[in-house]
């Protein structure tokens, strides 16, 4: 799996307090990896790291902030990794208009602060920096953006994720061009639906909310559409991409300072509407009510989709899940964490996400995905 890249591998990662970063430091425990995490707080309660019981499962679990660069460089060069996965952001459209300027601050100025840390740890070999599919400029296209579109959005939250695009890409040709430099490489993803995510403004973890107080779900933007997919569908990519760079596996292509966008297939592109409708096929008695009146000085886009022909050009990967998988496997964490015995569930918890993670991983194997061949 992942040529085997992560076992015995000292790995730091930020944001691993949140949704992705979550379980994308869970599944590196599952690969042997000696995984380090920085972040600010829990961003969430519940949260996906609180009810795996995550922290007892790492080498280290750090708090500090982003913004703070010398706390930043301490703990990076404290630990030593072999590589980087910089997920640390906030991460919502709505909050960036209610506070853009920590917006911007801790998407930019962090991802600024991230690099520097690198700049100063000689064991670092390899990089990922995780943006957004909203660093681009969203112009309501039908066809999917490529990474050579133009980087912007309307809102604070989009355009704070542009910059920390040219911020990276900047660093990758001033400072890690050279070949002793760590390899480095920013990911964009669509929207990722799956288990344990609770924020605030986000279509599943509403609906979550609204079944667990058996209470009907407002849905307040029916009309969007987004490239749904299953959080470990990204992972996996971030995952191989990063295993190509800590080996030097760069041929035919070269990957050093590239941008790779990770998405599902077109078909798994649907309205919020048919999200929820799906999710009512898996969780019995979820009611919604549908709000068609689009909010006042909010752009929030109708429409966008990547195109992920240079990830499976230059690393072979693919999406695996289809969008009935994807709702599935999102329904199920759900009603096991909810339906579960309480004074079990963090060890239960636990348990359950690895086999999700098991189990998708053999469907990927079984659809010969290149990044689980040996």
């Amino acid at each position: 799996m992942f040529a085997n890249a992560y076992q015995g591998c000292r790995v730091f990662i930020t944001g691993h307090t949140g949704f992705k970063g979550s379980w994308l430091a869970a599944w590196l425990t599952q690969l042997g990896a000696e995984v380090c995490g920085f972040s600010d707080t829990v961003p969430t309660l519940p949260s996906h790291y609180a009810a795996l019981e995550l922290g007892s499962q790492l080498v280290r679990d750090l708090r500090g902030n982003i913004c703070d660069r010398s706390a930043l460089r301490n703990a990076v060069c404290d630990f030593q990794p072999d590589i980087v996965f910089h997920l640390a952001a906030q991460a919502l459209v709505r909050k960036s208009y209610q506070q853009p300027a920590q917006t911007f601050e801790t998407n930019v100025m962090g991802t600024l602060n991230m690099l520097e840390a690198i700049r100063a740890c000689t064991s670092v070999k390899a990089v990922v920096l995780i943006t957004s599919d909203k660093c681009y400029r969203n112009n309501e296209w039908p066809w999917g953006y490529r990474e050579t579109d133009h980087l912007g959005g309307q809102d604070p939250y989009s355009a704070s994720k542009g910059c920390a695009e040219i911020v990276a890409h900047s660093y990758f040709d001033s400072f890690f061009a050279d070949g002793e430099a760590p390899r480095c490489a920013t990911v964009r993803a669509g929207n990722v639906i799956g288990g344990g995510d609770w924020a605030q403004d986000r279509i599943v973890p509403d609906c979550a909310r609204a079944w667990a107080a058996k209470t009907a779900a407002k849905i307040r933007n029916p009309w969007a559409t987004r490239p749904w997919q299953l959080v470990l569908e990204p992972l996996s990519g971030y995952l191989w991409l990063g295993a190509r760079l800590l080996l030097g596996q760069n041929e035919p292509f070269d990957l050093r300072g590239q941008a790779y966008n990770f998405g599902p297939s077109s078909d798994v592109n649907k309205s919020v509407a048919e999200v929820v409708e799906t999710l009512a096929i898996h969780w019995p008695g979820f009611t919604s009510e549908m709000n068609t009146t689009k909010p006042a000085n909010m752009n929030e886009c109708t429409l966008l989709k990547l195109c992920c022909d240079k990830a499976l050009a230059h690393l072979g990967w693919k999406a695996t899940l289809t969008f009935d998988e994807t709702v599935r496997y999102t329904a199920e964490w759900y009603r096991y964490f909810y339906n579960g015995d309480a004074r079990e569930r963090p060890q239960n918890m636990m348990t359950f996400t690895l086999g999700q993670i098991s189990a998708y991983t053999n469907t990927a194997t079984q659809r010969n995905q290149i990044w689980t061949q040996k």
